[in-house]
């Protein structure tokens, strides 16, 4: 077909969505340029084409639009946006514009927003990890370079308060990596994007954060585009740049949301609960463009809070993205009406790539056994707890008790951490042992006989003479 030329053919408006007729050979996923009746230009993108007509979603309202003084050109392009490491430190919208009301960038390359299609054997497994500064996190679900990894929330929790101070304190081991962060907030209050952006400004992290936001107010497609552009930028800071990238994608159950809008805008017939079949493909779409490819010093790792409507697990988005994804952290919110922060549930959540991460020089020797000791008890000290409902305090054994102690003490003081209090691997570790040092040393059975001589008895060498 001929591109730049104005089709004066639009048949009807659904929604985001507008009908052009009369259109031949037009693109999946091609940019085109729409011309209101006032001469006012706003961008749409084809998602669905026939012989005969092609339907454009469109970037903005369409509210008011005029089909007889309205007109359409079609680029011949795909969604492009311009990156440059001069980008960090600068805060976007949702379609990649600057909003901080800085100084113009000077863009380096345009990318494909959708990304390129990564060849299964170039990708390397993952065997490092980033430190977040946050115990129950570091010490029983580390977080791997190159790992996706939800956060899955619920109305009201604190996963705002906890991604944030995951982005002022995440950082890798070793001082001579280049480390970024691409924050996205997707359909977000303004009362949040102020909090996020003062969070960054106030303690430095802004620097080295590319943040996208996307309000709640803004058209819900947009919210289709945000993760691609901020997982774009990405891609070019870790392939291009050598960096470490750890991307946080805040909150993808409203992109989900927006995603079944545009599904029921097109008359699709509506999967589970009214989302589309093909969520789960979507969703992986975004999920599997985490990972390290082969000969690349760099990394792209997701962080991906998801938002449970009804703090029901089995609802379809995190669902969905549990089988994407490798693993997940879990809030509680019983964790939280303890006042615990941050209130993460150990027994509900898992880190499939732990073992890739630690020990082995990465982190001290002794993290995957006291990581199972702490699992263990704590799972014990729930079995305790729900005894005493039943028969009453009086009738729990003396290490019942003891296990009973150990769980508030745990969630007090290994889960439960300050907003602003950052916490290296050695030092979680730490507070685990002293934890478990209060059990018989026949009760440590998920830890090797030699990091019990090394740790547990120095523990209990202090701990004696402290007491004398």
């Amino acid at each position: 077909m001929n591109f730049n030329i104005e089709y004066n053919t639009l048949k009807s408006i659904a929604g985001p969505l507008i009908v052009v007729d009369r259109i031949g050979n037009a693109a999946y996923n091609e940019i085109v340029r729409i011309r209101l009746q006032n001469n006012e230009t706003i961008l749409g993108q084809v998602i669905e084409t026939t012989s005969k007509f092609a339907i454009v979603q469109v970037f903005g309202q369409t509210t008011g639009i005029d089909i007889s003084n309205t007109s359409v050109t079609f680029t011949g392009e795909t969604f492009n946006m311009p990156v440059s490491e001069d980008m960090l430190g600068r805060v976007f919208n949702g379609q990649a514009q600057p909003i901080d009301y800085k100084a113009g960038i000077i863009y380096e390359t345009k990318q494909d927003i959708n990304g390129l299609a990564l060849n299964p054997v170039s990708r390397v497994m993952p065997n490092d990890f980033i430190q977040t500064g946050i115990s129950t996190i570091d010490g029983l679900m580390t977080l791997v370079r190159g790992q996706k990894l939800p956060i899955f929330s619920s109305s009201g929790l604190q996963h705002n308060q906890l991604t944030a101070q995951i982005i002022r304190q995440a950082k890798t081991r070793k001082s001579n990596e280049n480390f970024a962060i691409v924050f996205a907030g997707i359909g977000i209050t303004h009362d949040d994007a102020i909090y996020f952006i003062n969070e960054f400004k106030e303690t430095g992290a802004i620097n080295r954060t590319v943040s996208f936001i996307n309000f709640a107010d803004d058209p819900s497609i947009e919210r289709i585009l945000t993760p691609r552009i901020a997982l774009t930028t990405a891609e070019f800071l870790a392939f291009e740049k050598n960096m470490h990238v750890l991307v946080i994608l805040n909150d993808m159950t409203n992109y989900a949301e927006s995603l079944r809008e545009l599904s029921s805008a097109k008359n699709e017939v509506p999967g589970r609960r009214g989302y589309p079949g093909y969520t789960y493909t979507d969703l992986a779409s975004l999920f599997e463009r985490a990972g390290i490819i082969k000969g690349k010093n760099a990394s792209i790792t997701q962080l991906d809070v998801v938002t449970m409507p009804g703090d029901d697990i089995t609802h379809p988005i995190p669902d969905l993205t549990g089988y994407i994804t490798e693993g997940q952290i879990f809030l509680s919110r019983d964790l939280a009406n303890k006042g615990i922060y941050p209130p993460v549930n150990p027994l509900g959540s898992l880190s499939r790539l732990m073992n890739q991460g630690i020990g082995s020089g990465k982190t001290r020797e002794d993290h995957r056994g006291i990581a199972d000791q702490l699992y263990s008890a704590y799972a014990k000290a729930q079995e305790a707890k729900n005894l005493s409902s039943i028969v009453g305090m009086d009738a729990l054994s003396d290490m019942d008790r003891l296990y009973l102690k150990f769980g508030e003490s745990f969630e007090n003081k290994f889960i439960g951490q300050r907003h602003d209090e950052n916490r290296d691997i050695e030092q979680t570790l730490d507070i685990g042992w002293d934890l478990i040092s209060e059990f018989p040393e026949q009760e440590l059975s998920r830890i090797k006989s030699e990091f019990v001589q090394k740790y547990y008895k120095q523990k209990k060498q202090i701990a004696g003479a402290a007491q004398a």
